[in-house]
């Protein structure tokens, strides 16, 4: 029914990653995605070496890499720390190259509404130089959708002006977060999507997103305890797939729907359901 390639995060399995490799395969996956294999300060020989390690891994269960997470748990927010993270993401997407991918996916923290607030310049400049070194290699600097709604997203994006940039589009971050709303994301982002996270999740009470993804301190100890949001399997939560998938078909993408499952005891069970809940859609 439609073009779409079912893919699984391998760290969802909580497992060594030959055996999630391994899982993902027999379940019937199409791809996974993966965190950098690589020490990123390691000389070339080794680094290659793993490079080739992995790949052999993967290609070994005949499927492929669909995107590589290069997610420093930092985002671009803080101008102290941009330089170093800056360099460390261009590491990872030369070896995403090295592995056969040309898709880096990354939080990059928290949009603000206001173009004039201090942290959208500094984000702009971290963001406009990694697009264009990805653009370079002709690559993708992927940003995961969830701190802010989907426009603020895409006046960002257009604002910096480069093809390097995209969008790891995750239904869920914006459905339990934010509460906007995921079909009309899509068509809103149409233009940068490369990659999409398949996840699912209910939004349990309204919390701020700057509090949620560490973008404004001090935390309140009340975001310590959580109770914003839950996710959930794929299916059970508040993201409409079938419209979901439906719109993604609308403006021709063609790439992978990656499962990621970040929480729950039985994370292969939970995978399963959603493989078998997302082929029932797409096939």
């Amino acid at each position: 029914m439609y073009g779409f390639s079912i893919g699984v995060m391998v760290d969802s399995f909580r497992v060594p990653f030959a055996e999630g490799i391994k899982k993902a395969a027999e379940l019937g996956a199409d791809g996974v995605q993966i965190s950098c294999p690589c020490d990123l300060s390691a000389p070339e020989s080794v680094v290659n070496k793993k490079v080739k390690e992995t790949c052999d891994i993967v290609s070994s269960n005949g499927i492929v890499i669909s995107a590589v997470c290069g997610d420093l748990g930092h985002g671009f927010m803080d101008p102290e720390k941009n330089k170093e993270n800056i360099e460390k993401t261009k590491r990872i997407m030369e070896i995403t190259k090295k592995l056969g991918c040309d898709i880096v996916t990354t939080h990059i923290g928290v949009v603000p509404a206001d173009k004039n607030h201090d942290r959208y310049k500094i984000m702009q400049e971290a963001c406009y130089t990694l697009a264009e070194f990805a653009k370079s290699m002709d690559a993708h600097f992927a940003v995961e959708t969830g701190p802010e709604p989907a426009k603020i997203l895409k006046g960002f994006l257009d604002s910096l002006g480069s093809d390097g940039v995209a969008v790891n589009l995750d239904p869920a971050n914006l459905a339990m977060v934010l509460g906007d709303d995921p079909v009309e994301a899509v068509y809103t982002l149409k233009d940068y999507i490369v990659h999409t996270h398949a996840k699912d999740g209910i939004k349990l009470r309204e919390s701020n997103p700057e509090y949620i993804y560490n973008a404004t301190h001090p935390i309140p100890e009340e975001y310590a305890q959580g109770g914003f949001f839950e996710e959930v399997p794929l299916g059970t939560g508040s993201v409409p797939f079938d419209q979901y998938l439906a719109a993604l078909n609308d403006i021709g993408y063609k790439g992978f729907l990656t499962i990621e499952r970040e929480c729950g005891a039985t994370p292969e069970k939970d995978i399963k359901i959603a493989v078998d809940f997302l082929s029932g859609l797409i096939k």
